[in-house]
């Protein structure tokens, strides 16, 4: 089941402009983006936060699970969802935990 785009701008809403959050659909799902990161996954409209040590401390008692068949385990969040301000936290914590992004390579035509 796809995800809505009704539950992914909720999300977006809920968290602080300085966050900078964005989202981008994929393969039916919708990715989160952070200052240009990858911070979660919006998958069956529920939210899917990677994981990092800073992340689970925040949360402390979390739930992981995969966001699709097949995928590494992330922290769900069910409950925090409608709080803004803790929700904002952790995003920026994961964003904070995680590496930059590689940047991409321009290939060469043949």
């Amino acid at each position: 089941m796809a995800s809505d785009l009704d539950f992914v701008e909720f999300i977006r809403d809920q968290l602080s402009e300085d966050c900078g959050v964005s989202h981008r659909k994929m393969f039916g799902e919708y990715a989160l983006y952070s200052n240009g990161k990858v911070v979660a996954l919006v998958c069956d409209n529920r939210l899917f936060v990677k994981p990092t040590a800073a992340g689970r401390a925040y949360i402390g008692d979390c739930i992981e699970a995969p966001a699709y068949p097949g995928a590494k385990p992330s922290l769900l969040i069910e409950d925090g969802i409608e709080d803004g301000e803790w929700l904002s936290g952790l995003i920026r914590v994961t964003e904070a935990a995680l590496p930059a992004p590689k940047p991409r390579t321009k290939r060469k035509p043949a």
